[in-house]
């Protein structure tokens, strides 16, 4: 990528060296279909449950409580519609996080718009919902589900998922848990009944997601019943790209604890000097209960979208937390949970690999690029 600099990686990671190597092999030896008996099926059939093995043993779960999705998005609605439609004689009332990803968010609203009911639980200044204010609301009698993301994929601050499952099952309720941002980098929290995850977020290829439901969880899918992944997820495996995913997560598993030193102390020096070399700017999140690879801030009298193209052409791939720009004018849903300021946003997120020197340089632009477009605006 030249003297680009990838600083995206809560959107997708880039693709890992090991995943790359085993899709390649793959291709070559898995693509027949694992459900059929003749040789090259059996070899697919092989890949396929030893990459499940792999992502059961790096998450914690059982190979037979994983089941491949086609995204992490269909995995959130697969698991949050197929537990509650599982557990409907339990109850359909769904509980879920305000700064949930919008995957969480547009299932819970498919629920209530077919007779469920939904309670959002908010959040404080820095994203974190209330471990007592979530435990009153899964306390209803007629809960069906709760979910809680293992961390926050605009600002990065974790959430209190221990605390969460602990009052989950006090009052016998589900917890699902969108561990996205954190497969691969962070230990997953333990008492989740159902937990969903994306390949392309930890290094592997896009197009697998994972779906675990553990044991004695109630779960039926809400779509038409299939014989393949466990009867949860219709449809042909993509069983080359599968095993690349796991490749991938056991990679970055073993990689985990040195990357996630290194990129956290980065963050910390983008999180302390941002607000020392501009004026007007807010440093949104946790400082310290966070993902070790994300930092999000939002500059006054900046427009986001010129704000992120401007540091396009200065060299740094970035995105934003918020779609607070001139053409929609309407920001974020996790910012404006938060309460925090949503002009101007940036979301840093730091990929496997990403360097200091690089870290340096964007600090050294990022000023010059505010101020230029303050100046443009007339406020600076």
């Amino acid at each position: 990528m030249g003297l680009v600099a990838y600083f995206d990686a809560a959107s997708t990671e880039p693709l890992h060296p090991q995943a790359r190597e085993a899709l390649l092999a793959a291709i070559d030896v898995g693509w027949a279909d694992p459900a059929r008996l003749y040789g090259q099926a059996r070899r697919a059939h092989l890949l396929l449950e030893q990459a499940r093995t792999e992502v059961a043993e790096a998450l914690g779960a059982r190979p037979d409580e994983v089941s491949f999705t086609s995204s992490g998005t269909q995995a959130v609605h697969l698991g949050v519609l197929g537990t509650l439609h599982g557990r409907r004689r339990a109850g359909r009332h769904l509980v879920t996080g305000a700064v949930e990803h919008s995957s969480v968010l547009h299932a819970a609203s498919l629920h209530e718009r077919g007779g469920g009911t939904v309670e959002i639980v908010g959040v404080d200044l820095r994203g974190r919902v209330d471990p007592a204010a979530f435990e009153a609301a899964v306390s209803r009698p007629d809960t069906g589900l709760a979910c809680l993301q293992t961390a926050n994929h605009e600002v990065g601050t974790l959430q209190p998922v221990a605390e969460a499952a602990a009052a989950c099952r006090e009052h016998g309720v589900p917890l699902l848990v969108d561990a996205a941002q954190t497969a691969g980098r962070l230990p997953i929290p333990e008492g989740w009944s159902v937990l969903t995850a994306s390949a392309h977020k930890w290094g592997g290829p896009a197009g697998v997601g994972v779906l675990v439901v553990r044991k004695g969880t109630r779960f039926r899918s809400y779509l038409p019943e299939d014989e393949r992944e466990r009867r949860r997820v219709p449809g042909f495996e993509n069983v080359p790209s599968i095993v690349a995913a796991a490749a991938a997560l056991r990679a970055m598993t073993v990689e985990a604890a040195r990357e996630r030193d290194r990129l956290s102390a980065l963050v910390d020096k983008i999180r302390r000097t941002v607000p020392e070399i501009v004026p007007d700017v807010e440093v949104i999140g946790d400082p310290v209960e966070r993902a070790p690879h994300i930092v999000t801030f939002s500059c006054l009298y900046v427009d986001g979208e010129v704000l992120l193209t401007e540091l396009d052409k200065a060299g740094f791939a970035v995105s934003s937390g918020s779609s607070c720009t001139a053409s929609t004018l309407r920001p974020s849903h996790v910012l404006e949970a938060m309460g925090v300021l949503t002009h101007g946003n940036v979301r840093v997120s730091l990929p496997r690999g990403a360097s200091a020197a690089e870290v340096d340089r964007f600090l050294a632009v990022l000023p010059d690029v505010v101020h230029r477009i303050r100046q443009d605006a007339g406020v600076a």
